[in-house]
């Protein structure tokens, strides 16, 4: 299927004018929206009116629990898979495989690659089931992974307006039943950016969030428009949250070991070395154990509520920097201005500031529901039941999910 381009937007729009409200008894369509790096407590800030309203109507998640490594790539692909980023294979948003080369979120030809990409998203196994599926921007959605790629998909444009954004997912579900894509998901990406830029604190952030909620008003609106509203299960959620990291907290990762013993795969926060043949101890001995603002472990002996570490892209040592601290680039480092803060993640999913968001609203949900934490590989197999498919072999448990639903306890059991 190939992707959707922007001169056909104005004919896809279009279709919303024709819009007929469905049958009572049409299958319930699910929109799966992402908002990257929204921490739950930005709902606490009283910018937020219609996540707000969208999460009393509905349910809350006190917060939901990102995997290790928390980081934008392996955490949405954790979400539509339900496998923690050592079972799937996106470990980091940058690696390094024997066979495949180099890997990066913004390496195009890398992205839509299927060999990267292991298990089977939410959207194939929808589609080869009979489903129609659309996908605006989620990692793996421009791969055809296992041969199968969405009904729609678009290709990754980061200076797509919001309000465009929201505008192409209301015309696909403004077709008619047979075309309407039964798992719609929804991406946006400015508050990460912000975030990034000016720290999670910062007013320009406050600002990002209340433009992104604004958004979500245009999406739930348009659905009202179109006789929709309470006949598609919303399912709202982050990939991981946000930490301030003071331009004075961050580290040379050149600095950690000597460049003649080790190179480094990954910088940041989450930091990966490849000691050189012959220079195993010596790198080992100057990065492994605990450092004043990080720690370092061989791949294999990473703390185990991490779930992480025996997949072969996982370089041999490991270092996760503390929170409020980073390791980059000598490049990276002269851009930093002295005396600023910055917004970064990677951290410790442990960590409060690593919290991600999990709202959900529709039909199949209850109203006025505050769930315990949960971990995010629990959300693919709520998705599962309520597009009706069989989950695929997942890490997930739809238990803590359960008191969200309208049914009864004894029908709400995985499948």
């Amino acid at each position: 299927m190939r992707p959707i381009r922007f001169a056909a937007l104005a004919a896809l729009l279009a279709l919303a004018a024709c819009a007929s409200t469905p049958p009572a008894d049409a299958p319930a369509p699910v929109v799966l929206v992402s908002i990257d790096s929204f921490r739950p407590d930005y709902l606490d800030r009283g910018l937020t009116p219609n996540l707000s309203r969208l999460a009393q109507q509905g349910v809350r998640a006190r917060w939901m629990n990102p995997s290790y490594p928390s980081l934008t790539f392996p955490n949405h692909y954790t979400l539509v898979t339900g496998l923690r980023p050592d079972h799937h294979g996106i470990v980091h948003n940058t690696m390094r495989d024997a066979a495949l080369g180099d890997f990066s979120n913004s390496n195009e030809a890398a992205v839509r690659n299927p060999a990267w990409w292991g298990g089977e998203p939410l959207w194939v196994t929808a589609e080869k089931d009979g489903l129609r599926t659309a996908t605006l921007f989620w990692p793996g959605s421009e791969a055809p992974i296992n041969g199968t790629w969405p009904t729609q998909w678009l290709a990754y444009d980061d200076e797509l307006p919001m309000a465009r954004r929201v505008d192409i997912v209301l015309g696909w579900l403004s077709r008619p039943q047979e075309q309407r894509p039964r798992l719609t998901t929804l991406y946006f990406g400015a508050l990460d950016h912000t975030a990034h830029d000016f720290g999670p604190d910062a007013p320009q952030t406050d600002a990002t969030i209340a433009r992104v909620d604004a958004a979500i008003g245009r999406l739930l609106d348009g659905l009202r428009k179109r006789g929709l509203r309470d006949r598609v299960n919303i399912v709202v959620v982050s990939d991981h949250g946000m930490a301030a990291v003071p331009a004075s907290q961050a580290l040379g990762i050149e600095t950690l070991v000597d460049p003649r013993d080790a190179t480094y795969v990954t910088y940041g926060e989450v930091l990966g070395f490849v000691p050189r043949p012959g220079h195993e101890a010596a790198a080992e001995q100057q990065l492994l154990g605990r450092h004043p603002h990080h720690e370092c472990w061989r791949k294999g002996e990473l703390p185990a509520r991490w779930h992480y570490g025996t997949h072969a892209r996982i370089p041999p040592i490991v270092c996760q920097m503390d929170v409020g601290w980073d390791a980059e680039t000598p490049t990276r480092l002269a851009r930093r201005k002295p005396g600023s803060t910055r917004g970064a993640h990677g951290f410790d999913p442990a960590d409060p500031t690593m919290r991600a968001l999990f709202i959900a609203q529709g039909p199949a949900f209850r109203s006025g529901v505050e769930l315990a934490p949960f971990d995010n590989v629990d959300v693919y197999p709520l998705l599962a039941k309520l597009l009706g498919i069989a989950p695929r072999p997942n890490d997930g448990d739809i238990a803590p999910l359960l008191p969200a639903l309208k049914c009864a306890a004894s029908h709400c059991d995985a499948q």
